[in-house]
């Protein structure tokens, strides 16, 4: 359960935020005393039943108590700017794919890089920077690296997405490299991906008659991605001549039968591919990880 949103069950241990008096002004209970909950709510006001150590109960708002086990939380200072060290900006999602219309978002990725002192700092730092007002996340570099060596999809198209809004030099030397990150690995990520997703649309088809088709236009766009990478060692990002194709997909225009022959058509093209590709079976990770090395050495004597 977390904290502020859902109901606490029975027997949460909670710590009070206030003074507990009574009416006469003495205090019965001081804020930060220990409780369990004895009576959860079942509608508004949410008001909670709690008992203390001493074997009395209290009712209290939610608002009223923290969790016991985030009381030991450490909290960074607030001066802590963590965003300013985003290295790497780009446009991912439909915008990127180039399957975006007058109503799509504007989805932004890339990565960000702590200070020595921010990483070091006993409070650690987060693996990724998420705002989801502005629809943006940044992983932190080591995550970063570690899922595009990985085959990630979501971070390949980072790597190879086609707007960039900013990139330090740091981004731009990993840019260069990012052929390091292509492997046949992609073979069994992306295809690994899309079987099981089908088989979700499959049974939701099935079970309801209907399916997301904008999820199926997504998974078809990752297998001709893949197909990309096996087949030419770039990834597709902008979908170029399979737009309208793809458009219609998601606007349920293209028979479930006609989409899945192409789905198992683009799966037996990968099968081939990669049997003849020029890709490694593994990434180059000796040579990311020196990348790391020197990216982490940089921010040493970074203020």
């Amino acid at each position: 359960m977390n904290g502020e949103t859902g109901v606490l069950p029975v027997g949460t241990r909670v710590v009070t935020r206030s003074v507990l008096h009574t009416p006469a002004q003495i205090v019965l209970h001081p804020a930060g005393t220990l409780g369990v909950v004895v009576r959860a709510p079942t509608a508004a006001p949410h008001t909670y039943r709690v008992q203390f150590p001493d074997g009395s109960e209290h009712s209290f708002l939610r608002r009223q108590l923290s969790l016991h086990r985030e009381q030991g939380n450490l909290v960074a200072p607030q001066s802590s700017d963590l965003w300013a060290q985003v290295q790497l900006r780009v446009v991912v999602g439909s915008r990127a794919f180039g399957l975006d219309t007058d109503t799509s978002d504007t989805d932004r990725r890339g990565f960000w890089l702590p200070t020595a002192a921010q990483h070091w700092a006993l409070w650690g730092v987060p693996e990724q920077l998420e705002n989801e007002e502005t629809q943006e996340t940044y992983w932190e570099l080591q995550k970063f690296l570690t899922l595009a060596l990985k085959a990630n999809p979501n971070i390949l198209e980072v790597l190879y997405s086609p707007l960039v809004e900013h990139a330090t030099p740091l981004a731009e030397e990993l840019l260069a490299m990012r052929s390091a990150f292509l492997s046949t690995l992609v073979y069994q990520t992306y295809n690994s991906y899309v079987m099981g997703q089908f088989k979700r649309l499959e049974a939701d088809l099935r079970n309801h008659g209907e399916i997301r088709w904008k999820h199926a236009m997504h998974l078809l766009r990752l297998l001709l991605s893949g197909l990309s990478v096996l087949q030419e060692g770039e990834v597709l990002v902008h979908v170029g001549e399979h737009r309208s194709t793809l458009l219609a997909v998601k606007r349920g225009e293209v028979p479930w039968d006609e989409l899945n022959a192409w789905r198992l058509d683009l799966h037996r093209q990968m099968a081939a591919a990669v049997q003849t590709t020029r890709l490694p079976e593994r990434p180059d990770a000796a040579r990311v990880n020196a990348f790391l090395i020197r990216a982490r050495t940089a921010m040493l004597e970074h203020p």
